[in-house]
């Protein structure tokens, strides 16, 4: 299977998961995208679900599949969310937020009962921090931000780098809820609880892409097939 291949095959795996009544939040991503349309296909055949979109994308996507949407404020308990992930370790903790939803995908996710992440092997990781971790701030006192943000993750970081994110028509990537993101370059997080809750400390900081004890679940698809990893 292709890298693709192997993303749908996760997402499909995680659809067996999915109950009939059951609120969903729907992840952001090109993994969830197709968990997403594979839903709506279970939805279209019957399937009597609700769900809330993490993203603007997602929930055009979800309206594209003829998913029920509803949102946090009707709906604040959710049964299952289902979401990619950018690197995943061995204990499921995860960081996300390639695609700029971090803060609306940890929402959605701490108001659900359980949480899978679907990936493809690529994402599956000794230790976190390959991946450069998004940190979603606040436009305003950006400087003073990054300053905080730089002292907070940069000691003994050789190399480590704190880049603005653009997007493709070179302006500042803006995320749905408004903010700017910061990727920090780290190459390895040895301790990302810690580092989550000093990050989260900081004025101006949002959000942060470290998901910590929300996941239950992987499934993970490679060459060879899918597997679940459960968290201990």
């Amino acid at each position: 299977m292709n890298v693709e291949a192997q993303k749908r095959a996760a997402a499909a795996r995680a659809v067996e998961f999915v109950r009939p009544g059951m609120r969903l939040g729907l992840g952001t991503g090109s993994t969830a995208k197709h968990f997403v349309e594979l839903l709506g296909e279970r939805v279209r055949a019957g399937l009597d679900v609700v769900a809330v979109p993490t993203s603007n994308a997602t929930e055009t996507d979800a309206r594209r599949c003829a998913i029920p949407l509803t949102t946090l404020d009707e709906t604040p308990e959710l049964d299952l969310t289902v979401d990619g992930a950018d690197e995943i370790a061995r204990d499921l903790c995860l960081i996300k937020g390639g695609g700029g939803a971090l803060l609306r995908e940890k929402i959605v996710a701490a108001a659900s009962a359980r949480m899978i992440v679907i990936a493809d092997e690529s994402k599956w990781v000794t230790a976190l921090g390959r991946y450069p971790l998004p940190i979603e701030v606040a436009p305003f006192g950006l400087t003073a931000t990054r300053h905080a943000v730089e002292k907070t993750v940069a000691p003994g970081r050789a190399g480590a780098t704190l880049t603005l994110r653009w997007d493709k028509d070179g302006h500042v990537f803006v995320t749905d809820g408004g903010h700017w993101l910061i990727d920090a370059a780290l190459g390895r997080i040895d301790e990302p609880k810690a580092l989550a809750q000093a990050l989260s400390a900081i004025p101006g900081v949002m959000e942060h892409g470290l998901f910590i004890d929300l996941a239950q679940m992987a499934i993970l698809a490679g060459p060879g097939g899918v597997r679940i990893v459960e968290r201990p």
